[in-house]
């Protein structure tokens, strides 16, 4: 069965970092992109970042920028968002998503979801 399952949310204060991990089962990660999408609460769902197969990434946040970065093991079949110097606003549940193709910023091109992990950014 194919699975996507979030992890490393939680509570942190202005400032602090996190890094979230995104494992797949069921299927090999390796073949496809894989997004990292956020929902704040009574907001859209957005795009954050997206790392290609071939290990290129995409922005899609500018309020993200020089703070939280992408990556992938292949070899462990997860990926990872690190997020640093994170802000109030950064507060939302985070979602790893992905696509067989090359990265989108539109969620309804992506196959599979995980179900997300709550990050909180309060001091």
């Amino acid at each position: 069965q194919l699975q996507l399952v979030e992890s490393g949310g939680g509570l942190v204060q202005p400032g602090g970092s996190l890094r979230l991990s995104c494992v797949a089962s069921g299927f090999t990660l390796a073949y496809y992109s894989i997004g990292w999408f956020r929902q704040a609460p009574g907001k859209e769902r957005e795009g954050v970042l997206c790392i290609n197969i071939s290990g290129g990434w995409i922005n899609y946040a500018d309020s993200v920028k020089g703070r939280f970065t992408i990556s992938r093991d292949n070899a462990k079949n997860t990926a990872y968002l690190q997020m640093n110097s994170l802000k109030p606003e950064d507060t939302a549940d985070y979602y790893c998503a992905v696509r067989r193709q090359v990265c989108s910023r539109r969620l309804n091109d992506y196959d599979h979801w995980g179900q997300g992990t709550q990050v909180t950014v309060s001091s």
